[in-house]
């Protein structure tokens, strides 16, 4: 937990170039494995926080804590990219997004909270203010289950 204390840290001083900060709210994932009894209420509370746009690219900071599939505390805080394709004229106007983010993540269950490192894709559909956002991911070893995970974000903030 210490490192990621740190690396955010590291990005405050460039987080003054951002043009958007967001809230994140953690809700509900889908296991397809449906008889392994998995937590699929995954409430929690984050971040994102998207600097300016570059062509229909949008870099992005974003960090979370949740209660994961095994109901333990899990945090991370990562930074990726997205690609905004607009559904209208309008930039207000409804979107998706598609990105991926590579990100430091601390679980109980993997080496009693040791960060580690990962990457996952996820889309995006919303508008100016508002998004559902949505991540798949895969199984990795026997003991887990791919799942896709929903959050809703909320814009706070446009700088």
């Amino acid at each position: 937990m210490r490192f990621m204390v740190w690396f955010l840290l590291l990005l405050l001083p460039g987080m003054g170039l951002a043009s958007e900060l967001h809230l994140i709210l953690n809700g509900k994932s889908y296991h397809f494995e449906r008889d392994r009894g998995y937590n699929e209420n995954n409430y929690g509370i984050g971040f994102e926080y998207d600097f300016d746009q570059r062509g229909n690219w949008i870099p992005l900071i974003t960090g979370s804590t949740f209660k994961d599939s095994n109901e333990q505390t899990s945090n991370y805080l990562g930074g990726g990219a997205k690609y905004r394709f607009l559904l209208g004229k309008d930039k207000k106007g409804l979107h998706i997004d598609a990105g991926a983010v590579g990100f430091v993540m601390t679980r109980k269950d993997r080496n009693d909270n040791e960060p580690f490192l990962g990457a996952l894709p996820f889309v995006s559909v919303g508008n100016h203010f508002f998004a559902v956002n949505a991540t798949y991911i895969p199984q990795v070893t026997p003991k887990t289950s791919a799942l896709v995970y929903f959050q809703l974000m909320f814009k706070l903030a446009e700088f």
